[in-house]
């Protein structure tokens, strides 16, 4: 199998007339000789953070010199960016052997694995392969049902924000998202939840006290001293002074005191980490699509924000960030989303409005998403491509203005590769 066979096999998986639950990924798993019990894992869920938290904690656990397997999604810019070792995506060649080794047992299932289910099951089987000596394991959507819930209890269960989000697969009410997220809590586990959130926090200590499983809850208010700029955050949180990270939006004060408390909980347990590993994780730890300064002239600025509390702290990242300021909102949002609750806190701090569809069959079209916008007041462009909703956007905004790309992680990869593409001809061009 190629890498671009490998890639069609797994897209082209069939889901529909499947039933929820794990069986499938544990029946698949077993298949293969159940490579997820030889490894140990940190499993993260949660709304909105999943990703920034998960990429410091790999971050971390590299610099303290062990070897860290990461598990995302969705991807930003490349598949293979889903499965990664020590900051290394999975290779086109290795993805591809190890498609075709599990596609031979997938295909003699009789209720055959869902697409997630199927990368699922590969990225652990590259991961035991590969002798990782830690995972970090986000979910893909929800926990108690989400395939990666099938491993035994991880050496921790991190819950970042809960919010309303993916309401009709999780359900309608907080209590509903609360408990699915509430499932990758084990017997005897060890658990870090994000707080904020008193009816979710119900939720979660009860399933605590059920499965004899400890909690902690950080206390944010430990954050002091904060520095922000559009190259770093910089802020104390107990007993680490100074400790800097290169992902500038303000949210992710809350995101970084998560992982602190958390590798105080996994030294704890036995983990060694060095301060000088926490603070060389956190310096270098890269992770895309979250208020990244995409260009400096116009600053342009893109944000994988994609439902209501997401928009939220992308906005309250731009009001710290660029006190006073309005720029040219890039939008493109899915149709599953609650779009008038997001454009409502976009549009105060909206000069105009540039409406695009990201290619992806979820997306709302742009021509829909303009009448959304059209209440507001203001301007709007609708744009047929992203990479014309970019060029727009950056015409608009002027040499002193700002463009913000923002409504979902899909828009990112599009929006990414246009300004890239733009600067280089630029650079080109003198």
């Amino acid at each position: 199998m190629t890498y671009e066979e490998a890639l069609q096999y797994i897209h082209s998986v069939s889901w529909r007339g499947s039933r929820l639950g794990l069986g499938r990924t544990r029946e698949l798993l077993a298949k293969i000789g159940n490579p997820e019990k030889k490894l140990k894992f940190i499993h993260i869920a949660g709304t909105n953070g999943k990703g920034s938290v998960s990429a410091m904690l790999a971050s971390v656990f590299k610099e303290a010199g062990y070897k860290t397997g990461l598990y995302t999604s969705p991807y930003i810019l490349a598949f293979n960016e889903r499965m990664q070792i020590d900051g290394q995506p999975i290779s086109g060649e290795e993805l591809a052997e190890l498609t075709g080794y599990v596609a031979r047992f997938a295909d003699t299932m009789s209720d055959p694995p869902t697409e997630f289910e199927l990368i699922t099951v590969i990225a652990f089987e590259f991961f035991r392969r590969n002798g990782c000596d830690i995972v970090v394991l986000e979910t893909g959507m929800g926990g108690e049902l989400d395939s990666t819930n099938v491993i035994d209890t991880p050496e921790l269960a991190v819950i970042t924000t809960i919010d309303y989000d993916h309401v009709r697969e999780l359900g309608p009410t907080m209590k509903h998202i609360a408990s699915a997220k509430a499932g990758i809590i084990k017997q005897n586990g060890k658990v870090l939840f994000y707080g904020e959130n008193p009816e979710a926090e119900e939720v979660i200590r009860e399933k605590c006290a059920k499965m004899n499983a400890s909690l902690v809850v950080p206390d944010f208010s430990e954050i002091k001293n904060k520095e922000i700029s559009l190259e770093k955050l910089r802020f104390d949180f107990g007993t680490y002074k100074g400790v800097s990270i290169p992902l500038v939006g303000i949210y992710q004060f809350k995101n970084a005191a998560m992982v602190l408390s958390a590798i105080d909980i996994l030294k704890n347990s036995g983990w060694r980490i060095s301060d000088d590993a926490v603070y060389a994780g956190m310096a270098n730890v890269k992770w895309r699509g979250r208020f990244e300064v995409l260009m400096r002239s116009p600053l342009f600025i893109s944000d994988g924000g994609h439902n209501p509390q997401g928009v939220r702290s992308a906005i309250e990242s731009f009001q710290a960030q660029l006190p006073g300021r309005k720029a040219v909102f890039l939008l493109g949002i899915m149709a599953d989303k609650d779009i008038d609750n997001m454009t409502s806190q976009i549009a105060p701090f909206a000069s105009e409005f540039i409406a695009v569809a990201p290619d992806n069959p979820r997306a709302l079209p742009a021509e829909k998403l303009k009448e959304h916008l059209l209440r507001f007041g203001k301007p709007v462009t609708v744009c047929e491509s992203v990479y014309s909703g970019v060029k727009t956007a950056l015409a608009h905004a002027g040499r002193e203005g700002i463009a913000f790309a923002l409504g979902s992680l899909y828009l990112y990869r599009e929006v990414y590769f246009a300004v890239k593409s733009i600067k280089t001809r630029k650079e080109n061009n003198g």
